[in-house]
């Protein structure tokens, strides 16, 4: 179940090895050095085969899990909007719905390890050490009954855990039982003898018909004219100035804040709140909404400048956020996403 199997891992460094041998003739490719094969060896096997040193208690991965994955998959890994839940779903595989969690649906707890490992926090993978990713493991299959509360796992202690759905899952014996029924030599001339054409695609309204309104260019900064620019009021105060092209660019940032965060018509919260009207709103002010406790504090508006801090490093601006994104890089980018958040109607 894990990502990237050893014979993988064995047959790319094979492939480098290969190049190395052909240098002489082509003058390309070296032998790759052991720790550029480490770099690329990181998966982990069922049998634990795999796991780096080190260690991580159910008390730590509950304190961890809340500060880097509780905004998405809830305090308790019971999942959040259209976020998976992670805990929970014992016994429902034969429903017409099923859960699917890792405690009720994964066979085999390297996979839960191997994906926090290489791909969360959302936004900012690979970012968690080894004892980190150990312990929010261990927090998760507390969450799932299938640990106690003093349980520490580790690369001795992996084995010990045994997953509810590890016999679930069976071997595929497709090549051998199946292939040979529709993998023959194709038909490629005279396959059949008569071709007759016996409906149009029109009549299946399945063809795609152009139109002047789809054919004309997409207004985007019509979405940031006077009418959806925020009016500031004596509480939330905004910048007068606004560039519309400036915001088009913004927009396309926003990209990367879509997963958490709605703006514009019937946005509501996700993971993270909505951000219509963001700047000059109070901080922490969207209703129905969970805050951190830090950003509950905070008090005051969100200003351009404050905004922008926020965005370069959340967890700096504001220490104790639940927000996982590591933030922006660029001050460009940032720029233009704060003028696109400008142009979005509260």
């Amino acid at each position: 179940m894990s990502k990237f199997p050893k014979t993988l891992c064995i047959a790319l460094a094979g492939t480098m090895i290969a190049a190395s041998a052909q240098a002489g003739q082509y003058g390309l490719g070296r032998a790759a050095a052991p720790d550029e094969i480490a770099a690329w060896d990181l998966d982990v096997a069922p049998d634990g085969t795999g796991l780096p040193a080190g260690s991580g208690s159910v008390e730590e991965g509950e304190q961890i899990f809340s500060e880097s994955c509780a905004v998405c998959h809830g305090e308790f890994a019971e999942g959040l909007g259209n976020w998976p839940m992670l805990a929970g779903g014992d016994g429902t595989l034969a429903n017409v719905d099923p859960v699917k969690t890792v405690g009720s649906y994964w066979p085999y707890l390297s996979t839960t390890w191997d994906y926090i490992h290489r791909s969360m926090p959302f936004g900012n993978a690979q970012s968690l050490s080894a004892d980190e990713v150990y312990a929010i493991t261990a927090y998760i299959l507390y969450s799932n009954f299938l640990v106690e509360d003093d349980f520490v796992l580790s690369r001795e202690s992996f084995g010990e855990v045994e997953m509810p759905n590890a016999d679930g899952f069976i071997f595929d014996d497709r090549a051998e039982t199946e292939y040979g029924q529709w993998r023959a030599e194709p038909c490629m001339q005279d396959c059949k003898d008569l071709v007759e054409i016996t409906m149009k695609a029109t009549v299946l309204d399945v063809t795609p018909q152009e139109t002047t309104e789809a054919a004309a260019p997409q207004a985007a900064p019509a979405a940031a004219s006077e009418e959806a620019t925020p009016q500031a009021t004596e509480s939330t105060p905004v910048e007068a100035s606004f560039d519309p092209d400036l915001a088009a660019s913004g927009e396309k940032v926003f990209r990367k804040c879509k997963a958490c965060h709605q703006v514009g018509k019937d946005a509501g919260n996700r993971a993270g709140p909505q951000l219509n009207g963001i700047v000059g709103r109070a901080v922490g002010a969207v209703d129905d909404f969970r805050y951190s406790g830090a950003m509950e504090k905070a008090g005051g508006h969100w200003d351009e400048a404050r905004l922008a801090e926020f965005l370069a490093n959340p967890k700096k601006a504001m220490k104790g956020t639940k927000m996982s994104f590591a933030g922006l890089k660029k001050d460009a980018d940032i720029t233009a996403l704060t003028e696109y958040l400008k142009s979005v109607s509260p």
